[in-house]
């Protein structure tokens, strides 16, 4: 074989060995990320710095894990219902008050929840979004406790509401900061202050436990623990461990704050008839005339400056509320609650909002909502309309109590 010839084949050889080095690890990790194919990869930029000691970016790729088979991407975390839904299925509205029946649908959207509307001044439901939710027997309440949690301290002599309480380090807090903050650890205490039974005592006399509509049948009362929760007095104060209130309860107990302390039943007319010879009628009423203007500052306090600014604040138009965030074992659902009032001239409207949902739903959330229902039912002309006049009062159980 001629000398270039053999040259040649050597070449041939070496060159195929070579190439055989290279490639065999390559088709390894070829393989590789066609039998298990990478994770989705976020990049984010780091600091590092260089051998000159100068700081420049660099991209470092962090890779997401790998989700499973059981991975549902509908549902976020624990829970297991929908933020969104047509709230309005199965509603009975013949007795609705339409403008207040179209500022609350307006105002909830598509959003998962129920809004219920009511009169102050008369116990009378002037709408209910959702009624299915709305009858239930109850969630937890979250943070909305605080309201009759501060009635019952201020009634017990507790605390006034200047009274200075020390959290943590040298943080302290009075009552107008904690309702409008909602602070959990000052709520906490009062809890530990009053204790149980006196808790107890204060939640079924404000109407908690027990159906607050007179005379309808589809709705089921709330729920009030026997004893002290195992998560102990602070958590059931602070976020209503172990009590499940409904949206109904709710109302009737701000409708007796925006009216000076009648507890109402809440009647919801049948037709717009009934509505207009509604006879209110008294539950009970409350001993509690002293203490409202201790709390009405912490409760615009949470639209002006705290929990419930969403809402936007608007000095010549008042409202006064408390959130609530937290969720339900029960369902399992998060939760966003808001109750409030606001007085118009001699018009007194109650808004209860509850939303339910995933980790979108939250008490600013339903606040939001709230403030909604208020700006429709203004642009309506709802507060400067004729106010029908006054029916006698038909007391149905006479019982003033602390």
């Amino acid at each position: 074989m001629p000398p270039n010839h053999r040259a040649l084949i050597r070449f041939f050889i070496l060159f195929t060995a070579l190439a055989g080095l290279v490639s065999a690890p390559l088709s390894a990790v070829t393989l590789a990320k066609k039998k298990h194919p990478p994770a989705k990869r976020q990049s984010k930029v780091t600091l590092v710095k260089t051998a000159a000691h100068r700081v420049k970016p660099q991209v470092v790729l962090a890779v997401a894990s790998k989700p499973t088979a059981k991975t549902k991407a509908v549902v976020s975390g624990h829970w297991r219902v929908p933020n969104y839904a047509d709230s309005t299925l199965g509603d009975r509205v013949e007795g609705d008050d339409p403008i207040a029946r179209q500022a609350a649908t307006a105002a909830l959207g598509k959003l998962n929840g129920s809004v219920v509307v009511a009169d102050a001044n008369t116990g009378r439901i002037l709408s209910i979004v959702n009624q299915k939710l709305a009858y239930k027997s109850g969630f937890q309440p979250c943070s909305t406790i605080k309201v009759p949690v501060a009635l019952a301290a201020l009634s017990e002599t507790v605390v006034d509401r200047d009274t200075m309480i020390r959290l943590y380090g040298k943080t302290s807090m009075n009552m107008t900061t904690a309702l409008a903050k909602s602070s959990n650890q000052y709520f906490a205490s009062l809890g530990e202050k009053l204790g149980f039974e006196k808790v107890s005592y204060y939640a079924r006399l404000f109407g908690l436990g027990e159906k607050a509509g007179l005379d309808l049948d589809e709705e089921q009362a709330g729920i009030l623990p026997a004893e002290t929760p195992k998560s102990g007095m602070g958590m059931m104060t602070s976020f209503g461990d172990g009590i499940y209130l409904t949206p109904l309860e709710y109302a009737a107990l701000m409708g007796a704050v925006a009216n000076g302390g009648t507890l109402y039943y809440l009647q919801y007319p049948k037709t717009r008839e009934d509505g207009e010879t509604m006879i209110p009628r008294v539950k009970r009423r409350l001993d509690i005339g002293d203490y409202i203007p201790e709390i009405k500052p912490g409760m615009m306090g949470a639209v002006e400056y705290g929990t419930a600014r969403r809402i936007g604040f608007d000095p010549n138009e008042p409202i006064y509320g408390k959130t609530g965030t937290c969720t339900d074992s029960r369902s399992p659902t998060h939760l966003g609650w808001f109750g409030s009032f606001t007085e118009m001239g001699a018009q007194k409207v109650v808004v209860v909002v509850l939303l339910t949902g995933g980790s979108a739903v939250s008490g600013p959330a339903a606040s939001g909502v709230a403030g909604q229902v208020y700006k429709n039912l203004e642009s309506s002309n709802y507060f400067t309309r004729a106010a029908a006049p006054s029916a006698p009062l038909a007391i149905n159980t006479i019982e003033t109590a602390r």
